[in-house]
């Protein structure tokens, strides 16, 4: 791995920190707050790509589990991982790494529709399926009615997957690390 891998890594890790200092939002209906730390997700699989997006969210976890408060609400530490919202958590490394490798597959032909999809596909529905399941684990709820109370997040996720492919798509545009990386491999 490359210097300038290390440091895209590391700064889309910082993102995601500086974004968890925006208060989060307490739903009095499910014990998982509403953040801007998934509009960070998208944009680093958006922007690094598969590998480096998920290595990038890889190192975010690892600081939080370890007790560096990055989290919304200065959170961090074994128990909020193993606590109710965890599992939307560990999910990030693998939604990053969805969102990365679609944009890497159609990155000759990138509109901001499909990168929309691919926030919704890997910011939104992998995150809820990892984070729906892991919160009916741990509450011993069923999970049709996790599901069903999580819901109440899709209309800031769906905004967050729309800003996200938008910032995305002029990157990109601009400043393509996506290509930049492909042709150094």
């Amino acid at each position: 791995m490359k210097l300038l891998d290390m440091m895209y890594i590391s700064l889309f890790a910082a993102i995601i920190g500086i974004l968890g200092f925006f208060p989060p939002i307490l739903l009095p209906v499910i014990p998982v707050p509403i953040t801007l730390q998934t509009l960070g997700v998208m944009l680093a699989g958006g922007v690094l790509g598969a590998r480096r997006a998920g290595l990038s969210l890889l190192l975010f976890t690892l600081l939080v589990a370890v007790g560096v408060p990055l989290l919304s609400g200065g959170r961090a530490g074994l128990g909020v991982l193993f606590g109710p919202g965890g599992g939307y958590i560990l999910s990030w490394p693998l939604a990053a790494w969805t969102i990365g490798y679609c944009v890497e597959k159609s990155w000759s032909t990138l509109k901001l529709w499909k990168i929309i999809t691919f926030n919704v596909v890997g910011g939104i529905i992998v995150i809820y399926v990892c984070g729906i399941t892991f919160l009916s684990v741990v509450g011993n709820l069923p999970w049709l009615a996790t599901a069903f109370t999580s819901l109440v997040f899709l209309p800031g996720d769906l905004i967050k997957a729309f800003i996200a492919g938008i910032i995305t798509l002029k990157i990109c545009r601009t400043y393509p690390l996506i290509k930049k990386f492909q042709q150094a491999a």
